[in-house]
């Protein structure tokens, strides 16, 4: 197999090189390369997917599969497509749960037709997540049933670029009391960035196209066991406070950012844990324990690692809480 990865040097583009790297496949990169360095043994085109000359260098080539991990915009996904139409037998591209009708106020079922976004949108044209919509259609519209789009759900492991899970272990290893936001029983829904790239190489070495919801199954952590991981893995002697939703939000901690992936009910998100995942799970989607990912991604981090200070993306705004603000709601808390 012959894949192509457009990005490739970031969070899950790394790990979809790697993989296939694993698999014995030859894996070409095709990025700025301003994110980091290659992963050993890929082929590194370097260009802008939003440059004509630069997708230039993809033409009269050949590729069993292409993943396509940062398309944010459709137009510009659409240029890409068109560059790769005679090119590759088939197209993963990385969209997100958050491209559906339904997520987050209410439960995500497998199907989801997608918000309304035509395929040539430019960046003006819709937020996050309908301009993701746009952007499957763009790829569906050229590539049909040689299309897997794959709507990720919260994604964490080594590597990491958005900072929810760093931030969590840096302040687990600082010790002392910590802030635990809301109820410890809210079930997550948490799926590791190596095992969505295997999924979506499964998909394209066993041909299964369609439309998938991948993310870990309803309840395969909580709030209370997965910061229990970070307390466990940092082995600095934290202590969780929990404080309810009301406290938090009478005190303006912004939710889903300030304390990561905390959402309290009310907010317009109370499904934000709530997406089915059977199709993928039938076409071989498999989830790994929530704390091996928090081990592995510490490990990561005590090696060198770390979230860049600046999110990748525009609409990301940056996460975790200031310390005095944690300090004053603890105080009050007691």
């Amino acid at each position: 197999m012959h894949l192509l990865v457009i990005g490739g040097t970031s969070f899950l583009g790394r790990h979809t090189a790697a993989e296939a790297l694993g698999r014995g496949w030859a894996v070409t990169t095709f990025n700025r390369g301003r994110t980091g360095p290659d992963v050993d043994g890929v082929e590194a085109l370097r260009g802008d997917r939003e440059s004509a000359q630069d997708l230039a260098q993809l033409r009269g080539r050949s590729f069993d599969v292409v993943v396509d991990t940062c398309g944010f915009v459709p137009r510009v996904v659409g240029r890409s497509v068109a560059a790769l139409a005679d090119s590759a037998s088939s197209y993963v591209f990385v969209s997100s749960i958050s491209a559906t009708t339904t997520w987050p106020a209410r439960p995500t079922p497998d199907g989801d037709p997608g918000q309304e976004c035509p395929a040539d949108a430019g960046p003006d044209d819709g937020d996050y997540g309908r301009l993701k919509a746009g952007c499957e259609r763009s790829v569906t519209d050229v590539f049909g049933d040689r299309a897997s789009i794959v709507r990720a759900g919260l994604i964490l492991g080594p590597h990491e670029n958005v900072g929810r899970l760093p931030w969590w272990l840096d302040r687990m290893a600082r010790g002392d009391e910590v802030l635990a936001p809301g109820s410890p029983d809210v079930p997550m829904q948490l799926i590791d960035a190596r095992d969505l790239a295997a999924f979506m190489l499964d998909c394209a070495e066993n041909r299964r196209a369609g439309t998938y919801n991948v993310t870990g199954p309803r309840g395969n952590a909580a709030m209370s066991s997965w910061l229990g991981d970070c307390v466990a893995a940092t082995a600095a002697g934290a202590r969780l406070t929990w404080v309810d939703d009301d406290a938090l939000l009478a005190h303006d901690v912004e939710p889903w950012t300030e304390l990561p992936l905390w959402m309290p009910k009310g907010q317009e998100a109370d499904h934000v844990w709530d997406a089915e995942t059977a199709a993928a799970e039938a076409a071989g989607l498999r989830c790994r324990p929530v704390t091996q990912t928090v081990l592995d991604t510490w490990a990561w981090m005590q090696a060198g690692g770390h979230a860049p200070d600046q999110p990748p993306h525009a609409h990301l705004p940056r996460h975790g809480i200031d310390p005095e603000k944690e300090r004053r709601i603890l105080a009050a808390a007691r």
